[in-house]
C-alpha cells in the first residue's frame, strides 16, 4: 500500500502555563528566568509537612479557558494526585485532576482548505508544573531548579480529530489566539508557557479502529510540530508496511536531525494509580461565579472576525489572518484610529509584516512598535509622500528602531519624487537608453511598460511616484 492509502490521526494534550501573580500552590512568584532555585519555598520543593493552598485566580483563569473554548463547566471538582517519579517532581507526585476536570466537551473552529472544521476537546484540568532539569555542557551531570515547579498550568486534552500536521498547527494556533485575547497567558512558546504532548497514529483509509498511538512529549514550536507529525506519521507506516506492529511508547523528537527517538513506554491512566488529593478541599462553583466570568470575557477572534467583516469591509483572509492574534488584532486597530484605512494595513500585516517577522523567527507578541508608526505609515503611503517600495524598507527599520515614519525618511532621504517635470526628465532618459522596449511596446508586449518603470524606480531608487511614471512613460510611447 501506498503512503496515500493511510490516514492520519493526531491529538494534543496543550499546556499552558497561566500568566497569575504567584503559583498554583504557594506564594512564590510565576516570573519567567531568575537564578536557579530562587523563587521556590518548601511547598514546591516537597518539604515535609509543607501543606498546599489552591490559587483561587488559577480557577478563574482555567474557567475562562473553559468558556472561551466552548466547554461545559464542573461545578464540584477536584484535585488528584498523578503518582510518577523524575527527577525534576519533588514530591513523586503532581496535583492535577483525574475524573472531575473543571471543563469538558468542548470545541474550537479551525480553518481548512474543505472549510471550517470544528475539533473536539475532551477537557481542561488545572495542574501544577515540574521543575526542570539543567545539563551539564560537559557530562558531569544534570541540575535541578525548581523555579517552574507549582507553576500553574491548564492542560487542554483534544479528541483525536486532526487528519494532518497542518490541522494540529491550525488547532494550536487557534488555542493560542484564544488563551491571548482572554489574557491568562503570555503563550511564549520559546519560554514553555505553551506547549504541547503530540499523540499521532495511522490506520488504513476507510477504518473506524484507531491504530496504536505514539506521543512526542513537550514539543513547543509550531514548525517541530508539523515536522514531526509528518515524520512519526511516515515512519509508523514504514513498519506497517514492512509487517511490523507500533509500539505505544513516549517519544523525543530531535530537531537537528529531523527524527523522533524511544525514551519509554507510554503511560495508561492506570499506571499514574491517581487518587484524591487529601490537602485540599473540593472545588465548588456557583452558578453565579461561572456568569459573572462569563460575562466579564472580552471580544474573541470569531466575534472580531465577523466584525471586521461587516465593519471594516476585510476580505475572509484577511479578517482570519488579523483575528489570528491579540497583537496583529490589537495593532490593527489603533493603527486604523489614525489613518482609517483598513484594507491599507490588512496588506501590510499579512505581507511585509508577517514576511519580515518570518524571517527573523520572531512571533507577533515580540513587535516593538505600536499602532501610532503604522497608522502615519499609511498615512504617508496614501499622500503620495513615499512610495510602497519605500514603505517596505521603512518597516525594516521600524523592526530595528522605533521611530516615527515621516522622522526615518526625512533621515533616508527616502521622501518621494511627485514633482512632474523632474520625473518627466527621468522617463525621457530611460527611453533613449531602451529603444528595444519602444520597439516592444509598440509590437504589444505590454511587459515592456512593466520594465521601463522598473528601470526609472531603479535610477530613483525606488523614490519615483510610481502612478505617475506609469502615466508619463504611456504619454510619451504613444507619441
Amino acid at each position: 500500500m501506498a503512503k496515500e492509502d493511510y490516514e492520519i490521526v493526531i491529538g494534543l494534550e496543550v499546556h499552558c502555563e497561566l500568566s497569575t501573580k504567584t503559583k498554583i500552590f504557594c506564594s512564590c512568584p510565576t516570573d519567567f528566568g531568575g537564578e536557579p532555585n530562587t523563587h521556590c519555598c518548601p511547598v514546591c520543593m516537597a518539604m515535609p509537612g509543607a501543606l498546599p493552598v489552591l490559587n483561587e485566580k488559577v480557577v478563574e483563569y482555567a474557567v475562562k479557558a473553559g468558556l472561551a473554548t466552548n466547554c461545559n463547566i464542573e461545578k464540584n471538582s477536584k484535585n488528584d494526585r498523578k503518582n510518577y517519579f523524575y527527577p525534576d517532581n519533588p514530591k513523586s507526585y503532581q496535583i492535577s485532576q483525574f475524573d472531575k476536570p473543571l471543563c469538558y466537551d468542548g470545541f474550537v473552529t479551525i480553518e481548512t482548505d474543505k472549510g471550517e472544521k470544528q475539533i473536539r476537546i475532551e477537557r481542561i484540568h488545572i495542574e501544577e508544573d515540574a521543575g526542570k532539569l539543567n545539563h551539564d555542557d560537559y557530562g558531569r551531570g544534570s541540575f535541578v531548579d525548581l523555579n517552574r515547579a507549582g507553576v500553574p498550568l491548564i492542560e487542554v486534552v483534544s479528541k483525536p480529530d486532526m487528519r494532518s500536521a497542518i490541522e494540529a498547527e491550525s488547532y494550536m494556533r487557534k488555542l493560542k489566539s484564544i488563551f491571548e485575547y482572554i489574557g491568562i497567558s503570555d503563550c511564549k512558546m520559546q519560554e514553555g508557557s505553551l506547549r504541547a504532548d503530540v499523540n499521532v497514529s495511522v490506520r488504513k483509509k476507510g477504518t473506524e479502529q484507531l491504530g496504536t498511538r505514539t506521543e512526542m512529549k513537550n514539543m513547543n514550536s509550531f514548525r517541530s510540530i508539523v515536522r514531526a507529525i509528518n515524520y512519526e506519521a511516515e515512519r509508523q507506516i514504514e513498519i506497517i508496511e514492512n509487517g511490523g506492529d507500533i509500539t505505544q511508547e513516549t517519544l523525543r523528537w530531535d530537531d537537528i536531525s529531523g527524527k523522533t527517538f524511544s525514551m519509554r513506554d507510554k503511560e495508561d491512566a492506570e499506571d499514574y494509580r491517581y487518587f484524591p488529593e487529601p490537602d485540599l478541599v473540593s472545588i465548588k462553583l456557583s452558578d453565579t461565579y461561572i456568569e459573572n466570568i462569563k460575562g466579564n470575557l472580552p471580544e474573541l477572534p470569531e466575534s472580531r472576525k465577523k466584525r471586521y467583516l461587516e465593519e471594516f469591509g476585510l476580505t475572509e483572509k484577511a479578517a482570519n489572518f488579523v483575528t489570528s492574534s491579540k497583537y496583529y488584532s490589537n495593532l490593527f486597530e489603533e493603527a486604523i484610529e489614525i489613518c482609517h484605512n483598513p484594507k491599507t494595513v490588512g496588506n501590510l500585516l499579512m505581507s511585509d509584516i508577517a514576511r519580515i517577522l518570518n524571517e527573523r523567527e520572531e512571533e507577533p507578541e515580540d513587535l516593538k512598535f505600536t499602532g501610532k508608526e503604522l497608522g502615519e505609515l499609511v498615512i504617508l503611503i496614501d499622500q503620495g509622500t513615499i512610495s510602497s517600495a519605500i514603505a517596505k524598507k521603512v518597516l525594516e527599520e521600524l523592526f530595528n528602531e522605533v521611530k516615527m515614519p515621516s522622522d526615518i525618511i526625512q533621515e533616508k532621504g527616502w521622501i518621494q519624487i511627485s514633482d512632474e517635470g523632474a520625473i518627466k526628465e527621468i522617463v525621457v532618459k530611460i527611453l533613449e537608453a531602451n529603444p528595444q522596449s519602444i520597439i516592444d511596446f509598440k509590437a504589444g508586449k505590454s511587459k515592456a511598460l512593466g520594465f521601463l518603470v522598473g528601470q526609472a524606480m531603479k535610477e530613483t531608487k525606488g523614490k519615483a511616484n510610481p502612478q505617475m511614471l506609469n502615466k508619463l512613460f504611456l504619454e510619451e510611447l504613444k507619441k
